[in-house]
């Protein structure tokens, strides 16, 4: 009953910064956490960062120095900006969220996923 929208995947250069979205809606109550993970092709799920609802945040180590995650509570959506960006970081990214819904029972759910290719 919780959707997640994202937004603002793309082809980018190697070293250059892209800012990806994540709107959730429905019968939301509170979104006690939200985060972004990854997946290449042939890998793993992975996470990439975290952030609860007082804005508490955990990075993976290979993003750690390069993305920023932040959340706007009010509008329900989470961002992740991405800056010196690596071919590593080409992936599918999806966006998570988990928390309690006005029914009072919990939830996690995932967005459909947005495309980040670094290439030159």
């Amino acid at each position: 009953q919780v959707q997640l929208v994202e937004s603002g995947g793309g082809l980018v250069q190697p070293g250059g910064s892209l800012r990806l979205s994540c709107a959730a809606s429905g019968s939301i109550f509170t979104i006690n956490v939200m985060g972004w993970y990854r997946q290449a092709p042939g890998k793993e799920r992975g996470l990439v960062a975290r952030i609860t609802y007082v804005k508490s945040t955990n990075y993976a180590d290979f993003v750690k120095g390069r993305f920023t995650i932040s959340r706007d509570n009010a509008k329900n959506t989470v961002y992740l900006q991405m800056n010196s960006l690596k071919p590593e970081d080409t992936a599918v990214y999806y966006c998570n969220a988990a928390g309690v819904s006005m029914s009072r029972t919990n939830f996690n759910s995932w967005g459909q996923g947005t495309q980040v290719t670094v290439s030159s």
